[in-house]
């Protein structure tokens, strides 16, 4: 081996414990504005469940055009999102499927979403979009971090899943309560481990600049430095990073049933080899090259 560093600074494992992630963090609302020159910007109601600003709306028309150019937006399999406006507009802006209405789905939003002069955005041809509690902004105290009711949204984005969201209200968010930073992460791992549930392999994720600095804490620990700041860095407005979430448990965790279980090394791992064992003695390659000359000298 000679001069090569024999230190294995890199990772590797199967493919079928991984998972690809679009992380997002929305475009620029009305709140992130006013923060920049109102001291107390966050605490007015003037700015619940605050919408994107036209600048915000330009980055989203931006991160689409580059995820369509670069391929992203054709093998992402679905998009998760925080279910406040501002994550809305960004998911179905960013991997919506345009301005062309057919008139026989329901869209992704109606023309003027959210307090926006936008044009109606498609659900053809797109992945589906779902809406979860989980990743949602820092909870309590700030109202531009509540959301509407569900009966209020879905008007607004008819073709977003709001299924697992079992509240119409908001019970999560409590005017005189900030939740704290432990309890954030907390919330971060139940739903990246959710996310182990899901089928799909690439998944795009919008959510806020506080949960993803927290939850993102937790990770690369054991990473050089710049790895960690990659990962860790706080996120600008619309800005999106891939990231590859990989399984070290026990057993990989998959879809949360006995059938999918027991394919674990079978149909789950459809780039493995799903037979048996081959028949033939196993002995080392070399073995084998052995054999072969052997044999080549005795019919010569």
């Amino acid at each position: 081996m000679g001069d090569i560093d024999e230190r294995i600074s890199s990772s590797l494992y199967p493919l079928h414990r991984c998972k690809i992630l679009h992380l997002v963090r929305h475009g620029q609302g009305f709140h992130n504005v006013a923060q920049l020159t109102e001291k107390d910007a966050a605490l007015c109601y003037e700015y619940f469940d605050a919408s994107l600003t036209p600048i915000g709306w330009q980055q989203v028309d931006n991160l689409r055009r580059h995820i369509s150019e670069n391929g992203i937006l054709s093998k992402v399999e679905l998009v998760v999102t925080s279910p406040l406006l501002r994550t809305m507009q960004t998911a179905v802006g960013v991997f919506g499927g345009g301005d062309c209405i057919d008139n026989t789905t329901p869209p992704l939003m109606i023309a003027g979403g959210g307090n926006s002069n936008h044009t109606p955005i498609s659900s053809t041809g797109c992945p589906p979009v779902m809406a979860v509690e989980w990743c949602r902004e820092h909870l309590g105290v700030l109202p531009c971090d509540k959301r509407r009711s569900i009966s209020e949204y879905r008007p607004i984005f008819p073709a977003i899943d709001f299924s697992l969201i079992e509240a119409d209200e908001d019970i999560l968010w409590q005017p005189d309560v900030r939740e704290k930073e432990e309890e954030i992460a907390a919330r971060g791992i139940f739903f990246y481990n959710w996310l182990w549930t899901r089928k799909e392999k690439e998944i795009a994720i919008v959510s806020h600049g506080g949960f993803l600095r927290h939850t993102l804490a937790l990770f690369g620990v054991d990473c050089d430095p710049s790895v960690r700041n990659e990962i860790c860095n706080d996120f600008t407005n619309c800005e999106l990073r891939s990231m590859v979430l990989t399984d070290r448990s026990d057993s990989p965790s998959q879809p949360n049933s006995a059938e999918s279980n027991s394919a674990i090394g079978k149909s789950l791992v459809t780039t493995d080899y799903p037979g048996g064992v081959p028949p033939g003695p196993d002995v080392p390659s070399d073995n084998d090259d052995k054999d072969l000359l052997a044999n080549e000298k005795a019919s010569a």
